[in-house]
């Protein structure tokens, strides 16, 4: 039988339609097949943050409010709640901290919470194991803070969990969900700990770099008003001068600013205009303007 253009096309596709279908499938799809999350569950999140010298971690769950009213609708108020879905939430800290003036011992905790119309209840509790409220003790809970709640006028979709306004030794932990916010401040003693670090490394024997000299007065600076620790800054500052860095106008920013601090106002003055001739001819418009400020509040 004589085969026709179309009839020899055909064949050709069939042909390859059966080679197809008995090759074995490729070594990257013999797998399991890992399928997204379906709508209704709550993806597990981890978020890390360091504040200071602690390092923080919280485990939880993100449930999404979809078109529920989430407080005082899915989440009922006055009623504990793990503060998420599925297992309940843990937060731990590598070193003590304050949550809102409470101290907290370093640990692994889980973190409760009963929240409130216009006041969130939060609760340490010291037992990690649980899957949800059902087993909750009174007795096993390390600490209690009450915080107000705030409004905002973008939801939170998702329930979230997150650090905002970061410094050396603080930062403001938020639980957010729907339009409530409620902000947590978080505070570490890291100041008197790395104090002793920075005047360890710095008083030590051996030529250390300008840089060094200008980053330990600055963290004495900033957290220190003390005439010890002043004196000391001034030390570190003079040292860092000493061969003339490249750095040299920020350094004599800085000494203008301890100046002004210990109450020599001439002395403030005069270093801060040395400072800016410095940062002009360097081309740093920042310094510039800064050691200006430093002219200008001298001579209030």
């Amino acid at each position: 039988m004589k085969l026709t253009p179309a009839k020899l096309i055909l064949a050709a596709a069939s042909l390859m339609l059966a080679g197809a279908l008995s090759a074995q499938p490729p070594a990257s799809a013999s797998g399991p097949i890992s399928f997204p999350l379906v709508p209704d569950t709550s993806p597990k999140c981890t978020l890390k943050q360091r504040i200071g010298l602690t390092d923080i971690e919280i485990v939880y769950s993100r449930p999404n409010m979809k078109r529920h009213q989430v407080f005082g609708g899915i989440v009922p108020y006055g009623d504990y709640w793990r503060t998420g879905d599925n297992a309940s939430t843990k937060i731990s800290f590598s070193t003590a901290v304050k949550l809102n003036g409470v101290e907290i011992p370093a640990g692994k905790y889980a973190l409760y919470t009963v929240p409130g119309e216009k006041e969130w209840n939060i609760l340490i509790y010291k037992d990690i194991g649980l899957f949800g409220v059902d087993g909750l003790e009174p007795a096993r809970i390390l600490d209690q803070i009450r915080v107000a709640s705030q409004k905002v006028t973008d939801p939170a979709k998702s329930f979230t969990i997150d650090f905002d306004d970061l410094r050396d030794d603080s930062g403001i932990l938020n639980l957010k969900w729907a339009t409530t916010v409620v902000p947590l401040k978080l505070e570490v003693d890291v100041v008197p700990d790395l104090m002793v670090r920075i005047a360890a490394s710095l008083n030590s024997p051996g030529k250390k770099l300008a840089v060094n000299y200008l980053r330990g007065a600055t963290f004495y600076f900033d957290h220190s008003s003390a005439p010890k620790e002043l004196d000391q800054a001034m030390i570190w500052v003079n040292l860092g001068l000493l061969d003339k860095p490249p750095i040299a106008y920020q350094l004599l920013y800085l000494k203008a600013q301890l100046l002004s601090r210990q109450g020599d106002r001439a002395g403030a003055v005069e270093t801060a205009r040395q400072s800016q001739e410095m940062a002009k001819d360097a081309g740093d418009h920042q310094y510039f303007a800064l050691a200006g400020e430093v002219v200008r509040g001298a001579r209030q």
